[in-house]
């Protein structure tokens, strides 16, 4: 049912009237009645006009119909229209009288005012007993003006029709109350389910508002995988799948390839068929389009269920990821080249300082020091740059060696910078410490820690290093008491260039590769790393390296 035709109903019911009308109404019955009464008469017993009890009931019924019709109701208070039917027993009265002759049916008149008065809703008692007594009256009031003795008998004899008007106004005082009440509940339920309407329509317009801001593309099917919901944006991004020779192309047809924008996606491997075949999933890659206007999407797909559990529709979300591809694509890019540039002049201090320790015997022992520290951090250097690109392909070597040793080797090497920064080094690991592990990659392992820890705490501190056997596993923990982290920045510490605010508010140099890197050869060892931190409260990262993975001869990685 359309909304006007449901305000047309609306406004063609009784109590949406106006009082007038609604007290109009409610007289014409009776009036209609006795229109057709007097076209009864005056075909069959004109002569019945000639008597005046009859013709001052007719009067004084059109007395009261124009009443009803000049009266401004809506401005006097709301009960007093109930002055008609009470105005209508006296007519009746009249009319009765005088049509004896003619019908003496006549007092069956009076069920016109005793109906209005009972389903008037007001003073429901009193209505009853004023049908009673209305109706007593007519009958009574001749017997008493007659002028002659009454019996007890005259006033009983017609007793059933009063007892009648009243049990007829029992009834309709009843049966209003009841609908009253179902009236009023109706109209509560109608006020309810119009502001229920009316919240669902805002809900729905801001979820076509936020739908519309956000730069995602949203698409919603139902459980025959037909189109429910498609947002601004995604109908752009569903722009670029559209052939330039096709209008409205099937999915067949729509230009969707694989990552590596040649390969059509077969039928059941693209999004909106896999999410209509009830499948769920999460950030998969697709290139839309073709030539330089093609996009890459990151698509994800959840389905509904119904109340017993059952597929009823999925959403669907695409992801404009072209310029993060492309971003990514220029990163690396550029971290080749600087990677590149690196080698040269990292070959050229190796090369160069092998040649003065070649030839330098005569060199003094701290000079000499000095050149070898010089040479093994340029080759962790150098093997940093080869590594830059590739974490996950490093190469490594396990063999027996003393991790103690290395830890003195990783502090001698972060002596200086320690000095400048008024931090102090203590190295509480017990000498000798045999393990089988690949000493240049755990020693990048701990330079890069040590030089993090030292780095991060720029107004001074401590750091300090300690490692011990645990079973068949070695432990080593490097803590300082510098700046720290929050949680956010340790969740995302050992991601590719992560630098923490503080670093990057301080101006403290670093790539934010030495931790990914450090996860890396670790976990190559086959073992794990944690860190723990808290801000202006230092920092302590543990590594785990287990033995018990590695025997002579059958060196292996887990």
């Amino acid at each position: 049912m359309t909304q006007s035709r449901t305000a047309d109903l609306v406004q063609r019911n009784f109590h949406a009237r106006s009082l007038r009308v609604r007290v109009v109404l409610s007289q014409a019955p009776l009036s209609l009645t006795v229109i057709l009464m007097v076209a009864h008469a005056g075909a069959v017993f004109p002569e019945i006009f000639a008597n005046p009890i009859f013709a001052a009931g007719l009067w004084m019924h059109a007395v009261i119909l124009l009443l009803c019709f000049a009266m401004p109701w809506d401005r006097l208070p709301y009960p007093t229209f109930l002055v008609i039917p009470y105005l209508d027993f006296v007519a009746v009265g009249f009319t009765r009288e005088g049509s004896l002759p003619y019908a003496t049916s006549a007092g069956l008149l009076m069920l016109f005012p005793v109906f209005w008065i009972s389903a008037s809703g007001l003073a429901r008692k009193t209505a009853v007993f004023s049908s009673l007594l209305g109706t007593l009256l007519i009958i009574w009031t001749p017997l008493l003006l007659d002028g002659t003795p009454v019996t007890a008998g005259q006033l009983s004899k017609p007793l059933l029709f009063p007892f009648m008007m009243a049990g007829f106004s029992f009834a309709v005082v009843s049966m209003t109350a009841h609908l009253d009440r179902q009236r009023l509940a109706v109209l509560a339920k109608d006020v309810q389910l119009r502001a229920t309407l009316d919240a669902s329509r805002r809900r729905e317009q801001l979820l076509s508002a936020v739908l519309d801001a956000i730069p995602v593309g949203v698409v919603v099917v139902d459980a025959q995988g037909r189109d429910q919901l498609m947002n601004t944006t995604q109908q752009a991004f569903h722009a670029f799948a559209v052939p330039d020779d096709m209008e409205d192309p099937a999915e067949k047809d729509l230009l969707l390839f694989g990552s590596d924008r040649v390969t059509p996606l077969e039928a059941a491997e693209r999004p909106v068929r896999r999410a209509v075949s009830g499948e769920s999933f999460t950030n998969f890659d697709l290139w839309v389009g073709a030539g330089d206007g093609a996009r890459a999407f990151s698509t994800t797909a959840r389905t509904m269920k119904d109340a017993d559990g059952n597929y009823d529709g999925a959403v669907i979300s695409f992801h404009d990821i072209t310029d993060m591809l492309a971003a990514l694509a220029a990163k690396d890019d550029f971290v080749a080249r600087v990677s590149h540039e690196f080698r040269t002049p990292l070959s050229s201090i190796l090369g160069y300082a092998s040649l003065i320790m070649d030839d330098g015997q005569d060199l003094p022992t701290e000079v000499t020091n000095a050149l070898a520290v010089i040479e093994r951090n340029a080759e962790r250097l150098l093997d940093l740059v080869n590594d830059l690109l590739a974490t996950k392909s490093m190469m490594f070597h396990p063999a027996p060696t003393d991790f103690a040793q290395l830890v003195a080797h990783s502090l001698a090497a972060a002596a200086p910078s320690a000095t400048a920064n008024a931090v102090t080094l203590h190295n509480s690991v017990e000498d000798p410490m045999p393990v089988v592990v690949d000493a240049g990659r755990i020693g990048q392992v701990l330079d890069n820690l040590i030089s993090n820890a030292i780095k991060y705490s720029p107004d001074g501190g401590t750091v300090t290093v300690r490692a011990w056997v645990e079973g068949e596993d070695l432990l080593c923990t490097i803590q300082d008491t510098g700046m720290g982290m929050n949680n956010t920045e340790q969740a995302e510490a050992f991601t590719k260039f992560f630098r923490a605010d503080q670093a990057l508010k301080r101006a403290i140099p670093g790539l934010g590769l030495g931790l990914l890197i450090t996860k890396s050869i670790v976990e190559m060892h086959g073992g794990t790393i944690d860190l723990h931190s808290a801000p202006r409260a230092g920092t302590s990262i543990r590594f785990t390296l287990p033995q018990s993975v590695y025997r002579p001869g059958a060196l292996h990685v887990r």
